[in-house]
């Protein structure tokens, strides 16, 4: 039987949730307009598919298509001690025969040459090979974090403790020594199962025939060195970073902040926001808001009602139901009216990092908005919650150096509001801020070089995009 198309074929497993999708949706934007490429989506879920999904799988080109699978359940976990990285890992897991049927339809209907799961999505591998389709991994953070994940198993035989418990720094093949309690929070606890699952999974790394990760090589020279040199069994790595969004969103025409930030004074701005997933504790919000009014710089805040349970709210879009006067501290906004402003849930986070207002941003430092600000050249404060957050922070304040970060207090826990002001004012207006500042743009002018015609990424995917139109020969 002849096969109808003679277009190469990708499918695409992402794990739920907007922060993974985001840079995928750019990667099949990118392989489909600079090589022909159609890519269909394959999208696991444990419910139904949310607004910002939806919305986001619309707007991609029309070679681009996507399915949802059946949702599967999770009634049987306790929901107390289950930790996101297992809900990821298990809503692949559970998907795997509509993965497999979607596979087949694929590989009977197409050119289907390769699959790209992302970091939790190593099961795949197997409905993979069934259909003589190439496993890749697509990981969206850094390649730090991707040498960690390699070195897991060989560090899971030879440390018997927490690794925060450990007297010396872990140090990561071919990158910097990080402290155990500074290692990506779903391997802080080794009796949970998110730790089992993420151990499985770098076990499986050695099983996909390339890796595609979302940076570019002048961010992390020495550990892409590392993780480019061929060892036995580790297979290839590709940086095809960054990929963010720079396209104007047709949700945020108009919006109320954008309007804000065209009324103010260039770079005079700081912008602060947690990411979809990230909310702070009542009394932190309190402080952060004091810090804020205290510096005397101007703000665009997105702010979410308080979870003093987790500073880490969810993985996936949380909306804040409460107006914030409600958990602000009293007159806050009336006194820094015109001088900040406050915006519930969501803000065009794309557009205002772009704006020629913003000066800074106060962030979670989740790999999308590191990235963003990269992009856009805007320096950093760093307030690490969850993830690989912390590691993220370090990389971006020790070794890149275009960031500062704010101290807790030893006894509280908590960032009181003189360290932010003090922090704030050192970015926007202090020496340290302007050679932070230069910093940025020197890494801002490497990322837009990337992205050119002969720049490392391109040439990367292009490496990659050559290798699956092979297979079509085959």
């Amino acid at each position: 039987m002849e096969r109808p198309s003679t277009t190469p074929h990708i499918a695409i497993v992402p794990s739920p949730g907007m922060g993974h999708l985001i840079p995928l949706a750019e990667f099949a934007k990118r392989l489909v307009r600079l090589h022909s490429f159609a890519v269909t989506f394959v999208i696991p879920n444990d419910g139904s598919p949310s607004k910002a999904q939806k919305s986001l799988l619309d707007s991609l080109p029309p070679s681009i298509t996507y399915v949802f699978l059946p949702p599967v359940g999770f009634d049987d976990l306790p929901a107390e001690t289950t930790r996101i990285e297992t809900i990821i890992s298990l809503t692949v897991a559970r998907s795997l025969p509509s993965i497999g049927n979607e596979l087949r339809r694929l590989a009977e209907s197409t050119r289907l040459v390769a699959l790209v799961a992302d970091l939790f999505g190593t099961d795949t591998f197997d409905a993979a090979k069934e259909f003589n389709v190439a496993p890749y991994i697509f990981f969206p953070t850094t390649a730090v974090c991707l040498s960690l994940f390699f070195h897991l198993p060989t560090l899971d035989e030879e440390v018997s403790c927490e690794y925060r418990d450990l007297p010396e720094p872990v140090k990561i093949p071919g990158s910097m020594s990080v402290h155990g309690k500074d290692l990506l929070d779903p391997i802080q606890d080794r009796r949970n199962d998110a730790y089992k699952w993420v151990l499985h999974h770098a076990r499986r790394y050695r099983l996909a025939e390339g890796i595609l990760i979302n940076i570019f090589e002048e961010l992390e020279p020495g550990t892409v060195e590392y993780l480019k040199r061929e060892e036995p069994g580790r297979p290839p790595v590709y940086p095809v970073g960054p990929l963010v969004n720079v396209e104007q969103s047709s949700k945020s025409a108009g919006s109320e902040c954008l309007k804000w930030l065209d009324e103010q004074p260039d770079g005079s701005v700081l912008y602060v926001s947690f990411g979809s997933g990230g909310t702070l504790s009542f009394d932190q919000i309190q402080e952060l808001a004091l810090g804020l009014e205290l510096s005397e710089h101007r703000f665009l805040w997105v702010v979410r009602a308080p979870n003093d349970k987790a500073a880490n709210a969810t993985y996936f879009s949380v909306y804040s139901q409460n107006e914030p006067s409600e958990f602000l501290p009293k007159g806050f906004l009336e006194r820094t009216e015109g001088r900040g402003l406050v915006v519930p849930s969501w803000a065009p986070q794309a557009q205002v990092l772009a704006h020629r207002s913003t000066g800074g941003f106060l962030t979670h430092c989740g790999w999308n908005s590191t990235l963003e600000s990269v992009v856009n050249g805007v320096p950093l404060v760093t307030w690490p919650l969850y993830a690989e957050q912390r590691m993220n922070a370090l990389m971006l304040t020790r070794d890149l150096k275009v960031a500062l970060r704010p101290k807790a207090d030893a006894e509280s826990g908590l960032v009181g509001r003189d360290e932010i002001a003090r922090v704030v004012k050192g970015l926007m207006e202090g020496e340290e801020g302007k050679r932070i500042r230069n910093r940025m743009k020197d890494l801002k002018d490497a990322a837009a070089k990337v992205l050119g015609e002969d720049g490392s990424s391109t040439r990367a995917l292009s490496e990659l995009a050559l290798k699956w139109k092979a297979k079509l020969v085959n």
